[in-house]
């Protein structure tokens, strides 16, 4: 009788391929990112490359109509959308439609992982959106909002490959709480920075992915410090696969950093809590 490989050892196996078979990017969103990166774009060329997608089209215009973007008039068509919206703004709205329908799971354990990962992704994604433009980097306020979106994208790698092994029956183990959380905490920065650099996204969101809790960061890179402080936002107001309430934000190194104060995170917080609100109308 042939003996079951521990379930580690079938993550790293699956991890240790080609990461563009994973499926936690849409093709059409990366290359909106990538374009927008190189500055070299129409705005024709957005509008050809998401109307190109029916699904991702479709998706685009129902968030954009959702209250996730409340006050603005209704878009009927993408070309509406992004004369209204501009061109980053409508890649980083194309990235969020896209990942909408991706964090999802037929396993009931795993898709309430990755909802409550969604969940987590986005509102770190206002957050530091609202964090740039709040300490008067207006210039960084986009990157901000997608460093947060993907900061996490390896935890969602490693939820997929369980989900894979599932669908396979690769193995008979229980995926517990514990295992599932050990593994994501102990490999999701190196596979996200990985994942990265495979779809060949701007390099400062690898930084962010590999670095987005290392204690030796860069206290100079004021867009991972964003970033930093919106995720520990998270974690304090319930945003996360594991909260903890007790964090105290105006001690975080990141908060000296960015020069915030009290009232100042307190906003922060209480924007998070209902962050990810309004997508689904």
């Amino acid at each position: 009788m042939k003996q079951e490989k521990p379930l580690v050892e079938l993550i790293n196996e699956h991890l240790a391929g080609d990461l563009n078979n994973l499926p936690v990017f849409h093709s059409v969103a990366v290359k909106l990112q990538q374009m927008l990166s190189n500055r070299e774009f129409k705005i024709d060329q957005i509008i050809e490359q998401i109307s190109e997608d029916q699904s991702l089209s479709s998706q685009v215009l129902k968030v954009a109509n959702s209250s996730f973007y409340a006050g603005l008039s209704k878009v009927a068509t993408i070309k509406d959308a992004v004369i209204r919206l501009g061109a980053q703004e409508i890649a980083n709205l194309a990235m969020v439609a896209s990942q909408l329908e991706i964090y999802k799971s037929e396993n009931v354990i795993l898709n309430k992982y990755m909802q409550d990962l969604w969940s987590h992704a986005l509102s770190c994604a206002v957050g530091a959106k609202w964090l740039a433009r709040k300490t008067g980097y207006t210039n960084l306020v986009s990157e901000a909002f997608m460093g947060g979106l993907l900061h996490d994208i390896g935890k969602l790698a490693i939820l997929k490959v369980l989900d894979d092994i599932s669908s396979n029956k690769e193995t008979t183990a229980t995926f517990s709480a514990t295992l599932i959380n050990e593994v994501m905490t102990r490999m999701h920065e190196e596979v996200g920075l990985r994942l990265m650099q495979t779809w060949s996204l701007p390099e400062s969101y690898g930084n962010i992915a590999i670095n987005h809790h290392r204690e030796d960061f860069d206290n100079t890179d004021i867009l991972l410090i964003i970033v930093r402080l919106a995720n520990l936002a998270c974690k304090k107001a319930g945003k996360d696969m594991i909260p903890d309430p007790g964090i105290s934000l105006i001690a975080a190194p990141v908060a000296h950093c960015l020069g915030v104060k009290e009232i100042t995170l307190a906003e922060l917080e209480i924007l998070i809590e209902d962050a990810d609100k309004g997508l689904d109308d």
